[in-house]
């Protein structure tokens, strides 16, 4: 993903709008890796701008995506997630506890489905996820998760990260920090 600045210029030069609460979720969302959802990317943007809705939430972000900046993830814990890691071939780890995702980069020799086995389909692209306890869940002590139990997954992201970037919304001044 690009930076906050990139971000802006890119929206501009696609004839979006550019406002203080779109260049706080920006910076909310730079060098994240906890693929956070849009509630996640709502609560730490309401820290700056308390006044922000999630539904500009979701507009920026289903922008972000559709300009390619982002991913959208569905990888079963219950919400989508988001992805600024887009330039990066990789998969993901999930934690079956606590839904913590973390991009895992590895190679994989091409996976294929067998002749016949695709059901019909036209298969572009496949995606590995691997499930398992983070590390803090197997420290943690905790009620055992069943192996592929996707109902105990939450369905939020319980990752708090503390970003201290400061940018300025070039109109009018008003600070967003993150």
């Amino acid at each position: 993903m690009r930076s906050p600045e990139g971000l802006t210029e890119l929206f501009r030069a696609n004839g979006r709008k550019v406002t203080a609460q779109r260049q706080c979720i920006f910076g909310v969302l730079e060098g994240d890796v906890t693929h956070p959802s849009a509630e996640t990317v709502h609560d730490r943007a309401r820290r700056m701008i308390g006044t922000i809705s999630l539904k500009t939430v979701y507009q920026t972000l289903n922008d972000l995506a559709e300009l390619g900046e982002i991913a959208l993830l569905d990888l079963g814990t219950g919400t989508t997630r988001f992805d600024p890691n887009v330039d990066d071939h990789h998969h993901h780890l999930v934690c079956r506890r606590c839904g913590n995702v973390r991009d895992l980069v590895a190679a994989f020799p091409d996976p294929t489905i067998p002749e016949g086995a695709e059901l019909g389909f036209e298969v572009g692209s496949a995606e590995i996820v691997f499930r398992g306890l983070c590390p803090a869940c197997q420290a943690a002590p905790g009620p055992p998760v069943p192996r592929g139990d996707r109902r105990s997954m939450p369905t939020h992201d319980r990752i708090d990260a503390t970003v201290t970037t400061v940018t300025t919304d070039e109109r009018n001044g008003t600070p967003c920090q993150h």
